[in-house]
C-alpha cells in the first residue's frame, strides 16, 4: 500500500524528490527504498514540522466544528479558506513596511467587494 502511495505521489511530481521527510511508520523505510532508491529518507524527531504545522489551522478549524460530517463539507470550507488565507498571507518579512499597508489595504478592499459588507 505504501510503495503504492508514493507511485501515485511522484506521478504527478515531474521530478524525483532529492529527500522524503515522513514519520517513523516503519512501512514506508523499505517502500520509499523501492521506489525512490536514490532518495534520502529523513524521519528525524522534527523534520516533520513543517508539514505538520502548515495545516495546522485546518485542523484546528475542524476541532472547533467536531469535524466535517461529510466530505462535501469538507472539500467546500477547504477550497474557501486556501482562497482566503492566500489573499491575507504573503510574505510579511520580504517586504518594506509602506509596501505591506498597500497590500493589506488591497486585501481588505477585495474581501470587502466579495463579501458585499
Amino acid at each position: 500500500a505504501d510503495e503504492r502511495f508514493f507511485r501515485k505521489v511522484l506521478r504527478g511530481q515531474g521530478q524525483v524528490p532529492r529527500r522524503t521527510v515522513t514519520d517513523r511508520l516503519r512501512s514506508y523505510a523499505p517502500a520509499i527504498r523501492e521506489v525512490l532508491p536514490v532518495t534520502v529518507h529523513d524521519n528525524s524527531k522534527y523534520a516533520n514540522n513543517r508539514a505538520e504545522n502548515s495545516h495546522q489551522h485546518t485542523r484546528r478549524r475542524e476541532r472547533e466544528m467536531q469535524g466535517f460530517k461529510f466530505m462535501q463539507q469538507a472539500q467546500r470550507f477547504l477550497g474557501l479558506h486556501a482562497r482566503v488565507s492566500n489573499l491575507f498571507r504573503y510574505g510579511r518579512h520580504l517586504m518594506k513596511a509602506k509596501n505591506h499597508r498597500l497590500f493589506r489595504q488591497r486585501a481588505f478592499d477585495v474581501w470587502t467587494a466579495a463579501t458585499c459588507a
